[in-house]
């Protein structure tokens, strides 16, 4: 599944999120988006909660992550909590860039 499929899907999921946020949640709550593509859809979820800091949004991409250091750790022939360091940048798409 491509970004654009994702959004389409995902875009109208995070708006009424983002309402429910602004108008029911603590205004100092801390948010952690996780559905892909992570933080486009945590832009859009703040976007509709104005009253939420935006600095109080993050967004996770544990998934791409893990399947990152499943390969690298089958290639090296290690096992998975052997690898330390490992981030993804970017976003859950074809630029997303893994680094360890």
């Amino acid at each position: 599944m491509q970004r654009k499929d994702l959004l389409t899907a995902n875009a109208p999921i995070f708006k009424a999120t983002g309402q429910a946020l602004n108008q029911y949640a603590d205004k100092n709550c801390k948010v952690i988006v996780v559905g892909n593509p992570a933080n486009t859809n945590a832009m859009i979820a703040s976007k509709f909660a104005p009253n939420i800091p935006r600095k109080n949004f993050s967004a996770l991409t544990r998934l791409d992550e893990n399947r990152a250091v499943g390969i690298l750790a089958e290639r090296l022939n290690i096992h998975c909590s052997n690898l330390k360091n490992f981030i993804i940048w970017g976003n859950h798409s074809a630029t997303m860039v893994p680094d360890f």
